[in-house]
């Protein structure tokens, strides 16, 4: 037995490992004093984009945090260079807003730089992609089987339990679907906090997720924690393995990303590479990804070339190794093609903007499931009263929506408040026969790479 330290019950080792944790935390925090972050902006060197500089001391998820915060406002990033060998984090991004244009709005300016320069080494509020309290509402997350008229059915539950859905994320990938709920109770509008009550909706829409079928995996939690949607979206799916392809995948082969990982051995890197169609926030779906699969950026490229782009990353594990079997590839390539297509918005986008009620979202999507439609993605928030809701509809049968359908939907709800944005752009895959193309590659003048051998399996 280890002796007991004074008062606080603790072994002598325990003491000595806190006082470790301790002193390497100090040490962080006064490399980055001694260190600040650096940000520089440029409205001049590039003629159609923003060019946004950071130098900083380097640590483990530094990158996610630096693409979050330009995404978490909407920026498009049209370029990226990163560099992190050693113990400094230099990266340059071109950016442009939602119209293509130059960022010359200075208290969005003022923003990234108090986000990202030596003032968010004081302000962790701003820099966290972690957990935080609320008492402003309840958060619920639920992870099952995808089926026509699954959100329809959470929200009637919701609504019976005296619930009112202020802001939701809905994604559905590969017949899994994945939600980030945040509820408030209908009368006080405060978060709900009665153990039995919380423990009712637990129990009422978990045997909702798992339908008819009551050997299936479900999962809900409820908690009054607060992370950050997109980023916990892409964690529950990763945990619901909804990477794994089944019988009934509907995606052909040559319409996922093309993704690609070679193992480098002069330089210890693996080396990913991935042509896909552009679209917003993608960058920080695959860096999301590869962080929480505890993998190293030490070196990336990011192009945007007309509508396709083109990322390469430099990789390695957290302790230092690179992809190390056929499996780990497979798993890496799998889990990254499934990050990029969670967010691929299949079927006719609709907005909806209107005077917030409660039962607001039960009713919406019941009207969609009395039409046979089903929601593939829904974004649904709401500020000062006013609530704004994005939907991805497809038909249940797996038809176009009818034009019809959507009248008579518009005509219940209103012609003012249902607009109809439009079927995206189909998405034509990168040609699969063009040859891996490193854009990084000249870097370290070098090009002894070795490909794994791969074998697709599905289940």
């Amino acid at each position: 037995m280890f002796p007991r330290g004074p008062c606080l019950g603790l072994t002598t080792q325990e003491m000595n490992m806190s006082f470790s944790h301790d002193m390497d935390d100090e040490y962080e925090k006064f490399i980055r004093r001694m260190n600040p972050p650096r940000v520089v902006i440029d409205n001049e060197s590039c003629k159609n984009a923003t060019v946004i500089r950071v130098d900083s001391a380097n640590r483990h998820g530094i990158l996610l945090e630096v693409v979050q915060i330009l995404t978490d406002i909407n920026l498009i990033i049209t370029k990226a260079y990163i560099s992190s060998d050693g113990n400094w984090f230099m990266d340059v991004f071109n950016v442009t807003d939602q119209g293509g244009n130059k960022i010359l709005d200075e208290g969005i300016l003022d923003y990234i730089r108090k986000s990202l320069g030596p003032e968010s080494c004081f302000m962790p509020s701003i820099r966290s992609v972690g957990v935080k309290q609320s008492m402003d509402h309840t958060a619920i997350e639920l992870t099952g089987s995808d089926r026509p008229g699954l959100l329809s059915e959470v929200s009637a539950v919701l609504r019976h339990l005296k619930c009112n859905v202020v802001n939701a994320e809905v994604w559905t990938h590969n017949t899994r679907a994945a939600a980030v709920m945040q509820v408030t109770d209908e009368e006080t509008e405060t978060a709900i906090t009665d153990p039995e009550r919380l423990s009712r909706i637990k129990s009422l829409l978990c045997n909702v997720l798992k339908g008819s079928n009551k050997s299936s995996l479900a999962k809900t939690v409820v908690s009054h924690s607060v992370t950050h949607t997109e980023r916990r979206l892409h964690q529950m799916m990763f945990a619901d393995r909804d990477y794994e392809r089944t019988g009934g995948d509907v995606l052909d082969h040559r319409q996922r990303p093309n993704v690609d990982v070679v193992n480098w051995h002069d330089k210890d890197y693996s080396v990913v590479t991935i042509r896909c169609k552009d679209r917003p926030k993608l960058l920080f779906d695959t860096v999301c990804t590869l962080t929480d699969m505890d993998y190293v950026v030490f070196h990336a490229n990011i192009d945007t070339l007309g509508p396709d782009s083109y990322q390469e990353y430099y990789i390695r594990h957290l302790d230092g190794s690179p992809v190390k079997s056929d499996a780990e590839r497979q798993r890496v390539t799998q889990c990254l093609e499934a990050a990029i297509e969670r967010r691929v918005s299949e079927g006719l986008k609709l907005e909806l903007c209107t005077t917030d009620r409660v039962g607001l979202l039960s009713d919406v999507t019941r009207i969609f499931r009395e039409n046979s439609l089903t929601v593939t993605r829904a974004e649904v928030t709401t500020k000062a009263g006013k609530a704004v809701n994005t939907f991805y509809v497809r038909d249940a049968s797996g038809y176009p929506v009818d034009v019809k359908t959507i009248d008579s939907i518009r005509q219940v709800l209103g012609q003012t408040i249902l607009k109809v944005k439009g079927n995206p752009d189909d998405s034509k895959p990168v040609s699969q026969e063009s040859p891996t193309r490193f854009l990084f590659g000249g870097l370290f003048k070098s090009k002894s790479f070795v490909n794994f051998s791969l074998v697709r399996s599905y289940s």
